[in-house]
């Protein structure tokens, strides 16, 4: 059934959705890799597509910017509409001096300074990772296709203006980038047994002050998209 936020029928999403936050850039995907691709939610704007990517179906649709827009998106996938994998492409803030702007970085794990998992009344913190799986086929997949993805811990910001310019501090524990999603939803994916990877494109960084432009960040991220599709064909072969 739909859903407050999402006008699709049961049946329309793939078991494996890719995710970036901004609308504009799910139709972005869509026009130029899926095939056949119709749209299955257009609620606020937030648009959802699916078709398929050398035969395999293949859903995208955006989240929306921050934890608790993620963890909406997600919890509704995941419980009422069958999707069993959900891949964030977004951008990130490179917070180490290892990455470059437009460098694809896959977030094995999500340190975060949100309370999002105060929901689940758990008796200490807990960490969110990535499903091994979809991890190990994204670095296999960067790996065929030549594209250089380190692996590694990111922070989910709950804020994008820091007031405190704390930021920085996170890189003293080899965290390579800042991001907003991620953690939100690792946990809910773990919460509902289901998988769930981010891979980010760089799109800022806070060592050197370079940025792109908001045009360049909705379609300059092909090495991200690229990975993403040829995990999800990997995923859904088997």
């Amino acid at each position: 059934m739909p859903t407050p936020h999402n006008s699709a029928q049961p049946g329309d999403f793939a078991k494996t959705v890719l995710m970036p936050g901004d609308p504009m850039r799910s139709k972005f995907i869509s026009d130029s890799y899926l095939e056949d691709a119709r749209l299955v939610n257009n609620v606020r704007g937030v648009q959802g597509y699916t078709g398929t990517f050398r035969g395999v179906p293949v859903s995208v649709m955006a989240s929306g910017m921050g934890m608790p827009s993620m963890g909406i998106y997600a919890h509704e996938l995941y419980s009422q509409y069958g999707v069993e994998n959900i891949i964030r492409i977004g951008s990130a803030g490179a917070i180490s001096d290892r990455l470059k702007l437009k460098d694809v970085v896959a977030a094995q794990a999500a340190c975060t300074d949100s309370n999002f998992a105060h929901q689940y009344g758990l008796p200490g913190i807990f960490a969110p990772i990535a499903d091994f799986t979809l991890l190990e086929t994204a670095v296999a997949a960067a790996r065929d296709l030549r594209i250089k993805m380190p692996v590694g811990n990111v922070f989910s910001s709950d804020t994008f203006y820091d007031a405190s310019n704390s930021t920085m501090k996170w890189a003293s524990m080899g965290v390579l980038a800042v991001e907003m999603e991620a953690a939100a939803l690792y946990m809910t994916a773990a919460s509902l047994g289901k998988r769930a990877l981010a891979i980010c494109s760089i799109s800022d960084s806070l060592v050197t002050g370079e940025e792109l432009t908001a045009a360049q960040r909705q379609t300059v991220f092909t090495n991200m998209i690229r990975i993403a599709l040829e995990t999800a064909v990997r995923i859904g072969s088997r």
